[in-house]
């Protein structure tokens, strides 16, 4: 289907460029574009959600039960499969549309249910059951008694900019895009703004990279602009290496084009003639759509030379990375580009006076592109209002944890995390206690219940030392140990530092094993190693600092951001790891201490017969018991044992 209208979808690209009015389509060429936004449609039309998350829950299974039904009851469907609308604890997702009505969305769809709801739907009734809402269009009946999908509170709060067109249109295909506004931007603004007006009106709007530091992206474009050069340089990083990050992965497997897009825009600001997109190996089906995507642009010139007549040359290439988390810093992945070992360099110079092969280049982050389009078509004013003054606009946050509700999440810079975690992600599960977020990722910071009314913008949390980082947003309940986090982190970073500069590679290495003393019983441990170890305590936050203060590149420096943190907010649970040997959370599993409740015991053996250290003694059909001294609290027997009479003290 791709480029299947190409002249009609041309002549709606450069409407509102080549004369002042938009140009008068006849009757068929509006049904054609009515049928590709889906605002009519001729047959049913069923979206089945095929992201990643989508994927995983099973959505592939789903979408052969969709077609073994129609071909069994021999109706004639077109099936579409499209991004994540950001709600992934809702997966699969399956939408159907038919004529005349409204889109319908169902959350939750096995193979299993699919006829079931296919046979209510096509009878014009609702199966209850899935049901998650509609997605209202002038001109279209609505279904009675069903809420809108942005009235469900995970939207309610939400403004999609970057995410708008996430789950709605089909990722593979260039002719909806158009066809619902995408390019014109573009096009409009190469043969209507010189470069340097462009750089003015994302000035104007306060756009800030959302790649955690919050730099103008505005000042990286005019360096590059007006530094003298041949050759001029773009990178997107969607190099997502953060654990529980998924931001970039999304919107490129969700709305490709639209990343191509902010892309261009930024390219023709810059003077950037070659563009780059960096991705991880792992993103696979991500790698496939962005590849496919400017596959279509190219078919359609709106990338190469002399794109559509304006005299702007630009090419887009696709680069896939190892994924070492230490080319999230600028200058690394300039060197990985550049086919180097990835490490940071000192700055300045900046890459966008002096970047990839010594040319001037700009590197900015999936999100902080994604919001461009939209700013150049609607007006830097239109953006400042929302948000705050110094922080306009929106942030998008992959939210994960405990939360009821879990996924993509786009909200305005001034809202709140008590807002994110109550009303967006509808609570903790099982009303548990609320306990911690971890923000930004394994260089990001701890934040408790006192932090849940912070507004997110820049500077107020940059004045409570904090950052956004990636927009990771972990949320925990109190089953959840602080420690046992600052210590995953603390691993994960040392395995990532590349191991330039002394303080992230030798701090990051002591600090982690300093964590796993304090979470780890200790055993037949000698008067000196017990003093070493409180050594090594009294030392941690002064080696986190000292760490902090003279790495490299922000690894290094906010390396220490998990533990102290964590320390700041939660000493007392550092505390009782330390002095009382204990896990409030018994999720340290060197600190547990198991027992057998001799009443419920009846010595059938299973427990001691599994056990891998020989801890438990005891004869059979008699109570059983364990030997503290040997036992290494791997959980094992409580697993085995079928009476419930194994318990954590």
């Amino acid at each position: 289907m791709i480029r299947q209208y190409g002249d009609i979808l041309d002549k709606f690209l450069l409407s509102e460029i080549l004369i002042s009015q938009p140009s008068s389509f006849n009757r068929e060429e509006t049904g054609i574009l009515d049928r590709l936004t889906r605002r009519q449609v001729d047959k049913p039309v069923i979206y089945l959600g095929s992201g990643s998350c989508g994927r995983i829950a099973g959505s592939l299974k789903t979408g052969e039960a969709i077609r073994e039904y129609l071909e069994f009851s021999g109706i004639e469907a077109d099936i579409t499969e499209v991004g994540c609308i950001g709600l992934c604890s809702m997966e699969p997702l399956m939408d159907v549309q038919l004529p005349g009505k409204t889109r319908i969305s169902f959350c939750k769809v096995g193979p299993e249910k699919v006829t079931d709801i296919l046979d209510a739907v096509f009878n014009r009734s609702i199966l209850q059951e899935h049901l998650l809402g509609q997605y209202p269009q002038p001109g279209q009946e609505p279904w009675s008694n069903v809420v809108n999908v942005s009235d469900l509170r995970f939207f309610k709060n939400q403004v999609r900019i970057s995410l708008g067109k996430m789950g709605i249109i089909d990722p593979e295909n260039i002719d909806e895009y158009i066809a619902s506004g995408g390019y014109r931007t573009f096009l409009k603004t190469i043969f209507t703004y010189r470069p340097e007006q462009v750089c003015d009106i994302i000035e104007e709007s306060g756009l800030r990279g959302r790649g955690g530091g919050g730099f103008p992206a505005a000042r990286k474009w005019k360096t590059a602009l007006t530094t003298a050069a041949d050759q001029k340089y773009l990178i997107c990083n969607a190099d997502e290496s953060d654990p529980g990050a998924f931001i970039g992965r999304a919107l490129l497997e969700g709305d490709p084009h639209h990343i191509l897009e902010g892309i261009a825009l930024a390219a023709y600001a810059s003077g950037a003639s070659k563009a780059f997109i960096i991705i991880r190996h792992e993103y696979s089906l991500a790698i496939s759509r962005i590849r496919k995507a400017i596959e279509q642009a190219k078919e359609a010139g709106l990338l190469g030379q002399n794109i559509h007549g304006s005299g702007v040359n630009l090419s887009i290439v696709l680069k896939i990375s190892p994924g070492a988390f230490v080319c999230g810093e600028e200058t690394a992945l300039i060197s990985s580009l550049e086919g180097k070992r990835g490490m940071p360099r000192f700055k300045p110079p900046f890459p966008a006076v002096e970047g990839y092969l010594g040319k001037p280049t700009v590197v900015n982050n999936l999100e902080t592109l994604a919001l461009v389009p939209s700013i150049l078509e609607k007006g830097p004013a239109w953006f400042r209002s929302i948000g705050t003054t110094q922080s306009p606009g929106t942030k998008i946050f992959a939210l994960t944890g405990k939360t009821v509700n879990m996924g993509l999440v786009e909200v305005p810079m001034n809202t709140t995390f008590r807002d994110i975690v109550f009303f967006t992600a509808e609570g903790i599960r099982e009303n548990k206690p609320f306990k911690a977020i971890q923000l930004g990722g394994p260089s990001g910071n701890c934040l408790d219940y006192n932090h849940l009314d912070l507004q997110i913008d820049f500077e107020t949390l940059k004045e409570a030392h904090l950052g956004l980082g990636s927009g990771g947003l972990v949320v925990m309940d109190d089953s959840s140990c602080m420690l046992n986090l600052a210590k995953f982190y603390l691993e994960f970073l040392k395995k990532e530092s590349c191991g330039k500069c002394i303080p992230c590679r030798e701090g990051t290495k002591r600090m982690a094993e300093i964590l796993e003393n304090i979470t780890r019983r200790p055993v037949n441990e000698k008067g000196h190693e017990t003093l070493e170890r409180f050594k090594g305590v009294m030392q941690l936050e002064n080696l986190a600092e000292v760490i902090r203060d003279t790495s490299l590149c922000g690894l290094g420096k906010n390396a220490p951001n998990p533990v102290l943190s964590s320390l700041s907010q939660f000493r007392e649970e550092y505390e009782e790891h330390i002095f009382d040997r204990k896990c409030r959370a018994g999720v340290c599993t060197h600190l547990r201490i198991y027992y057998i409740d001799i009443e419920k015991c009846t010595g059938c053996t299973a427990c001691a017969r599994k056990c891998p250290a020989a801890a438990i003694i005891g004869t059979p059909t008699h109570p059983h018991f364990i030997v503290e001294e040997k036992c290494t609290g791997c959980g094992i027997c409580q697993e085995t044992c079928k009476f419930v009479a194994i318990y954590i003290k």
